[in-house]
């Protein structure tokens, strides 16, 4: 069977991060991993790792944050930099996968389910890591033989 996938939701000063089950059926919210300055990139890359040896994860996903009219901004190409790092410190493929209104949908979850205002920064990040991760596993499940864009 293959490994878990991990979901990263990768913001300018917080990652959120999703595993998938071992049946790579569902994702499952792990943590956000904060940082100070949005270039201080060292200790997170480190959890990450540590995370993909401790879950045996076999592929990344990372959110790619297009623009709505799905050009590449600012936040798209800090993303392809990130991505670059990812592979070449884990030697794993790093699937890109839109997240267009990812945060949107987490944040309306988080509102629906009544949490509170101030609590919902704890959660928003590992909530759309999940969106982003549960929308790739849907895709490979319900299309086994294409390969994502």
């Amino acid at each position: 069977m293959a490994g878990r996938i991990i979901g990263l939701d990768y913001g300018s000063r917080t990652v959120g991060v999703a595993l998938s089950d071992p049946l790579r059926m569902t994702a499952q919210a792990v943590e956000t991993i904060k940082r100070k300055d949005e270039n201080k990139l060292r200790q997170t890359l480190a959890r990450i790792e540590e995370i993909i040896r401790n879950e045996g994860v076999e592929q990344i996903v990372l959110g790619y944050p297009k623009n709505m009219n799905n050009t590449i901004g600012d936040r798209a190409q800090k993303t392809d930099a990130f991505a670059g790092m990812l592979k070449r410190r884990t030697g794993l493929e790093v699937v890109l996968w839109d997240e267009r209104m990812s945060t949107m949908a987490a944040t309306r979850t988080l509102i629906e389910g009544e949490v509170r205002r101030e609590n919902r920064k704890a959660y928003v990040d590992q909530l759309a890591a999940v969106f982003i991760l549960q929308g790739y596993l849907d895709y490979i499940r319900l299309h086994p033989q294409d390969k994502p864009d």
